[in-house]
């Protein structure tokens, strides 16, 4: 399972909402909610939020095994 804690820690330490990130990203509420829901998104979307918090994926995303 991939799962998005990280993204959320990193959020908090850097003070970033998610109505900042939305806005920086150009993606939507129900994008959010997949996250925070740890769903399936799509690859256009990580590249997004690396790009906009100038980041690598293992920073915002790490793979757990069920």
């Amino acid at each position: 399972m991939i799962r998005f804690d990280k993204l959320w820690k990193m959020l908090e330490a850097r003070h970033v909402s998610t109505y900042q990130l939305r806005e920086k990203c150009g993606i939507d509420s129900k994008t959010i909610r997949r996250l925070r829901a740890n769903e399936n998104t799509e690859t256009k979307t990580l590249d997004k939020l690396c790009a906009a918090l100038h980041c690598k994926l293992e920073e915002i995303a790490e793979y757990v095994e069920e």
